[in-house]
């Protein structure tokens, strides 16, 4: 098996670490110039579909707010549907909205603008049929948001079946967009739903007050599920209750016990003991930032319903951690061991670090292990990203390979390093359980140095892994292209963050692209970066403000999503460029599409 990969065991053997410490890496490819890289996305053959401009999509929120940050960076605040809604799902109001106090929830169904942070799953009996998920806007001034789905089913060609997730409408936000296809091809989307009202100023107000919530009759957060079975055509046809009541994973009302970074997996593997077990993983707050992860496993059912979720199930965290561990990947390989990543960030060096380990099972999810760090004490890049007011976002990327290396599944780590001042993506794999790993390599390959961010990972069926990020390495378009015009360059005219003059003309380290890497399973690059964007974009129009409409801090997600099948990669990635579908150059989602080298 290791001779058809070109590489000996005993290489592999030298390269191996107990764990290792955040630090520049080499880049076993070699750089590239970015008139190279610009270039990549024809030579490669990438296709890039605009999905969410394909269909237009409304819902009436628990909360309705009006602030509008416009017209720079071309804000218009939260606008009425006015019969725009032309994807078929129910308008409101909804059945968790009964119970809400006066004012809620709002009077009329609201425009949903803006879609950012992704994810996208294959699913295992159709390699056509793909659902994408992100952040369904109708304000982005007010962080106002549910989830939302897009549907294919001619391999990503076109997106006719969107609309809001379903069975959650009763919060301010649905948030945290994640799914898996079990191995019937009903589709698991796991929902963190919660509640907060607005103060006067816009800010959130999280207060647990019957009074003051919009809706008492709800709990104030929650872990839950809405299930879409397999043939499901229309874009309400979503299984939304258990056992007669919403599906609930776990409630939480109480201050102080917040849950939030939720994950999912599904054992899909026939010759598995566990096959059908549904994983579902996330962390539980207490204190103002101590998170405890824990895990909740139930059995799928081929017609779309499962059994009873377990109690939270709490998994190990390395020792000599106590701010907690959170960013948790639950990825099931063939033998139907449960493994998953897990980050740990503590103020080191006067600034935060990382530290990475792996928590695994292999009696279905019941009890659990740790094992020496990965990486430690990785410095982190900036919260919110030179030039710009976005922040950063996951720290780490998880997978597991089903082909196995030196008698082993290999599992593989991604993350972000901030050594140089600037943010860099590392990868390292481990073909003996997690035991040990190889000293990483960095995956991005720009000569001139930007920061490279959020990357996320998949490995193929034929073994072959692929990193995927964000990508700073293009200058913004200059002044009077056509490109800088499809970017909307001219709406950026007031930014805080930055020093250089406006519109940022032609700036560097300031407008974005998404890159993609391939190697073989033995972390032996295939060629250089892709760039899987077409078009440049500008990361501060209509990004949403996670804390108040006049708040520094904006967001384009905290990850973006990446899946493979039938030999090609999928991924779905946040832009504001208008490619003649998105003249308000709201965020939207772009599918790219190519072949595994």
């Amino acid at each position: 098996m290791l001779r058809r990969f070109g590489i000996a065991l005993t290489v592999i053997a030298l390269t191996m670490l107990a764990s290792s410490t955040g630090t520049t890496a080499s880049v076993p490819q070699g750089t590239q110039s970015d008139k190279d890289y610009a270039k990549s996305f024809a030579r490669y053959g990438v296709t890039n579909v605009v999905a969410t401009t394909q269909r237009t999509s409304c819902y009436t929120p628990e909360v309705p707010f009006s602030t509008s940050d416009g017209p720079n960076d071309g804000y218009t605040g939260m606008s009425d549907c006015l019969g725009a809604s032309n994807t078929g799902e129910a308008l409101g109001p909804y059945a968790t909205q009964v119970g809400s106090n006066p004012g809620y929830p709002a009077a009329n169904p609201m425009l949903v603008k803006d879609h950012s942070e992704s994810d996208i799953r294959v699913d295992p009996t159709n390699s056509n049929h793909l659902i994408g998920q992100s952040k369904w806007f109708v304000s982005a001034e007010g962080y106002n948001h549910l989830l939302g789905f897009y549907e294919s089913f001619d391999g990503g060609a076109s997106w006719p079946t969107q609309g809001h997730v379903p069975g959650y409408e009763g919060w301010t936000d649905n948030t945290d967009p994640v799914g898996a296809f079990d191995r019937y091809g009903n589709f698991y989307s796991l929902i963190l739903p919660y509640q907060f009202f607005y103060n006067a100023d816009g800010s959130h107000n999280f207060q647990k007050n019957t009074n003051r919530e919009p809706n008492p009759a709800q709990p104030a957060e929650l872990i839950s599920v809405s299930v879409r079975p397999h043939g499901a055509s229309g874009a309400n046809d979503w299984i939304t209750t258990h056992n007669g009541k919403p599906d609930f994973v776990a409630p939480y009302d109480s201050q102080g016990r917040e849950p939030d970074k939720q994950w999912i997996g599904v054992d899909t593997n026939p010759a598995s003991p566990f096959v059908d077990n549904v994983y579902a993983m996330w962390v539980v707050f207490t204190g103002p930032y101590t998170p405890h992860p824990v895990v909740s496993i139930a059995h799928a059912n081929a017609d779309g319903t499962h059994t009873d979720w377990s109690a939270p199930i709490a998994l190990p965290e390395i020792g000599g951690t106590p701010q907690g561990s959170t960013y948790l990947f639950p990825h099931v390989t063939p033998d139907g061991a449960v493994y998953t990543t897990l980050v740990n960030e503590t103020p080191a060096h006067g600034s935060f670090a990382s530290t990475i380990w792996l928590d695994q099972s292999h009696d279905g999810g019941l009890t659990w292990t740790t094992g020496p760090a990965i990486v430690k004490d990785i410095p982190e890049p900036p919260f919110r990203f030179t030039n710009t007011t976005f922040r950063d976002g996951i720290t780490a990327t998880f997978g597991t390979g089903n082909i196995l290396v030196a008698g082993h599944y290999p599992l593989y780590v991604s993350w972000e390093d901030g050594s140089t001042g600037l943010d860099n993506v590392l990868l390292s794999a481990s073909y003996d359980g997690g035991g040990t790993w190889t000293s990483p390599i960095q995956v991005n390959d720009n000569a001139s140095p930007v920061d490279e961010f959020q990357p996320n990972l998949d490995v193929a069926a034929n073994g072959t892994v692929s990193v995927a990020f964000y990508d700073r390495r293009l200058a913004c378009p200059a002044a009077g292209t056509a490109e800088a015009t499809g970017a909307g360059i001219a709406l950026d005219q007031v930014n805080p963050a930055y020093s250089g003059s406006l519109p940022p003309y032609g700036a560097t380290n300031y407008c974005v692209n998404a890159s993609i890497q391939y190697y073989t399973p033995t972390l032996q690059p295939k060629g250089h970066n892709i760039r899987i964007s077409q078009h440049t974009w500008d990361p501060q129009l209509n990004a949403a403000h996670t804390a108040c409409p006049t708040c520094l801090t904006t967001f384009i997600g905290d990850y973006f999503g990446i899946t493979s099948a039938g030999g090609k990669s999928y991924t779905t990635s946040v832009s504001t460029y208008d490619d003649g579908t998105n003249a308000a150059h709201y965020q939207q989602q772009v599918i790219a599409i190519l072949s595994i080298p």
